[in-house]
């Protein structure tokens, strides 16, 4: 083996070593002072050795500077020091503005400034925690119950509380857990599980959830199971106007209600990032709308408030659904009963009129299509747009890849740039929707526009951001502003 060889491995171990080391910091962080640790957005929490490199590696499409361990280390122990007390801390972001306006400062003076709204406060958290109950646990209703899981800490904010099903089999509770613990398509839930069978409880990473069988979603009486003053989401989508989704409000127990579905009516429909800010107290029902407008909202009120959108067409190339047959069979809806897995399906969409409910400065202007294709998870929608204002290709990527950096749709937003990217490699991202750049096509006032979006992982992040904009459990988030460097055009940035 040659030296240079041998160097190589030497530094790829000691990143293995400070990545290590990193682990019990960021969990002590968690546990005793609520602070969850992030890299762009890429939660640190419960995270392996090998996640947190792959965080570090993935921060180099952000800027001009590869994020360092040499660096993060460094800003975590310190962050330990501080008695912190309960935020979402951004260390990617923090070490880049450390870098950028330290101006000579010790690292310690520079946090102690920098988060002095947090500092010696050892875990205070002012945030209610709120009670969560799932009714209906499908494919949305468990990954919800991952990320609000995940998302547990010391108990404040959202806690799950109670899921609603009706009873399937004598070993409901057994089948239940055992699909929340195993995904084809999402893997295997990161924790432990326990089932209490007399209690009728499943256990997960602590949190211990109540499994009610119901068939009246206004019978429940959540009192009885200690709930009180519930956030309840409807996975089920059997309601999707007022009235129906009224009867929730009948439990005893419940507070507010939101869809996981777009609604009917004069509900809000809420994408977070846009119009989350419309969300008052007195909104006792409120819906996510759908997966793909969620996608494509933030996107097009990113272009629209740029170059301007006259008309535009919406074609979604969407995975296949529970709805539809795996095999030729009746279904009342055209086409869906045509096997899903053997085809591509032509059938409708809302999400293009549905836009307008969260951006309605769009109202009118788009047209939509579906197709569903023999995938099990990971669509596309292609945003076909005639713009006021002329662009080219490579300033609309720039926009748009600086839009997923440092503007306020940065959590819906992102962008990619790799020639090698297939839907599955989007399984589990986090966003919204992602614009994949090399497939642009600009032609002055004609702009094709390609986004990738997890319809399921991804628009459930979205739900639960609804959730704690409801709930008023958002924690402070730290650093409060951006450093805006220019950005660096990397060769395969996105890998």
């Amino acid at each position: 083996m040659s030296q240079t060889s041998d160097s190589c491995l030497d530094k790829w171990m000691g990143r293995e070593a400070l990545a290590e080391a990193m682990i019990p910091v960021i969990g002590r962080l968690y546990r005793e002072n609520n602070v969850v640790t992030s890299i762009h957005g890429r939660s640190l929490i419960n995270k392996s050795t090998m996640n947190i490199l792959k965080a570090h590696r993935f921060a180099r499409r952000m800027s001009n500077h590869e994020l360092l361990l040499e660096e993060t280390a460094p800003l975590l122990n310190a962050l330990s020091e501080l008695e912190l007390g309960a935020a979402a801390i951004d260390i990617a972001r923090l070490t880049e503005k450390f870098r950028a306006e330290g101006n000579g400062a010790s690292l310690d003076e520079y946090l102690r400034a920098e988060l002095a709204e947090i500092v010696g406060k050892r875990g205070a958290d002012n945030r209610t925690s709120t009670d969560v109950v799932l009714y209906g646990f499908g494919r949305i209703g468990r990954l919800l119950a991952r990320i609000l899981i995940e998302k547990a800490g010391g108990g404040h904010g959202l806690r799950l509380r109670a899921i609603v099903v009706r009873k399937g089999a004598e070993n409901d509770l057994v089948k239940r857990a055992s699909l929340l613990r195993r995904d084809s398509v999402h893997g295997s839930f990161e924790g432990t599980i326990r089932v209490d069978e007399e209690a009728n409880t499943i256990t997960a990473n602590g949190v211990q959830v109540q499994v009610i069988y119901s068939d009246n979603p206004a019978t429940v009486d959540y009192t009885a199971y200690g709930i009180k003053d519930a956030l309840v989401v409807d996975n089920t989508g059997r309601w999707r106007d007022a009235d129906g989704l009224a009867q929730h409000l009948q439990s005893k127990g419940v507070a507010r209600v939101l869809l996981t579905a777009p609604g009917k009516g004069d509900l809000k429909n809420i994408v977070h990032g846009i119009n989350h800010k419309d969300i008052s107290d007195d909104d006792k029902i409120v819906t996510a709308a759908s997966c793909t407008t969620n996608a494509i909202t933030p996107v097009l009120k990113a272009i629209n408030d740029k170059f301007g959108i006259i008309h535009g067409h919406v074609e979604t190339v969407h995975s296949f659904t529970n709805d539809q047959n795996l095999i030729d069979n009746f279904h009342k809806g055209d086409r869906r009963g045509r096997s899903a897995a053997l085809n591509m399906v032509i059938t409708e969409t809302g999400a293009a009129k549905a836009v307008a409910k969260a951006l309605p400065e769009l109202q009118g202007k788009l047209t939509g299509n579906a197709i569903r294709v023999p995938t099990p998870d990971v669509s596309m929608a292609i945003l076909n747009l005639n713009l006021e204002n002329g662009t080219t290709r490579d300033e609309v990527n720039d926009f748009l890849r600086e839009m997923s950096l440092h503007s306020d749709l940065r959590k819906q937003i992102d962008y990619i740039d790799s020639p090698d990217v297939v839907s599955t490699d989007f399984v589990g991202s986090r966003r919204a929707g992602i614009v994949d750049g090399l497939a642009t096509i600009s032609n002055d006032k004609n702009l094709v526009l390609y986004v990738w979006y997890d319809n399921e992982f991804g628009y459930s992040c979205q739900v639960v951001r609804v959730m704690e904009e409801m709930a008023g459990v958002n924690p402070p988030s730290f650093p409060a502003r951006d450093v805006i460097a220019p950005i660096a055009v990397l060769e395969g940035a996105g890998a």
